[in-house]
């Protein structure tokens, strides 16, 4: 069964584009009906994709909209991959859970939420996993400010040590 036209089919409001790019497929999908569009993946026969393999997050600054949430969806039974991609604005990155449908995808949300700061409605336990608590912002986007220390080379040894945050003795 052709996963496209499933899809087409069964939630013809709901899917906005499609993609395919060196025999890999991509479903763009409203963000609104992404749980009933993957357990439509996962229930029907003839599409099967009963393994959540990845769920991951992009940040597409400078362009609106700025967000996108990539599901890696896998039919062991067909032996064939699905993408499915959600597009969320910066003023509103907000998608519903797929843990209903995929109990993988709890530790790749809240690996998104983390480093993105992309909110998962109805998330069982929706906090930091990678950072602390009570850390400021998300180091995945593109606008986060970069910290660095400038490298030490011979010529620049004594400007750099200078700089450097030596123990008081």
């Amino acid at each position: 069964m052709d996963p496209v036209a499933a899809l087409r089919e069964a939630f013809p409001d709901a899917v906005r584009d499609t993609q395919e790019f060196r025999g890999e497929l991509t479903v763009i999908v409203d963000g609104v009906r992404i749980v009933d569009i993957c357990r439509h993946c996962r229930d029907t026969a003839g599409l099967e994709y009963n393994f959540l393999s990845d769920v991951t997050g992009i940040d597409y600054l400078p362009q609106e909209p700025r967000f996108g949430v990539v599901y890696h969806l896998y039919s062991m039974l067909h032996n064939r991959s699905l993408r499915l991609k959600v597009l969320l604005s910066a003023e509103n990155p907000i998608v519903p859970s797929v843990i209903p449908v995929y109990a993988a995808a709890n530790w790749f949300e809240r690996e998104i939420y983390d480093l993105l700061g992309i909110m998962f409605t109805d998330h069982p336990d929706l906090r930091r996993l990678l950072m602390p608590e009570d850390w400021d912002g998300h180091p995945l986007r593109k606008d986060y400010p970069l910290g660095y220390e400038t490298v030490q080379f011979s010529f620049n040894f004594d400007e750099v040590d200078r700089h450097k945050p030596y123990a008081k003795e």
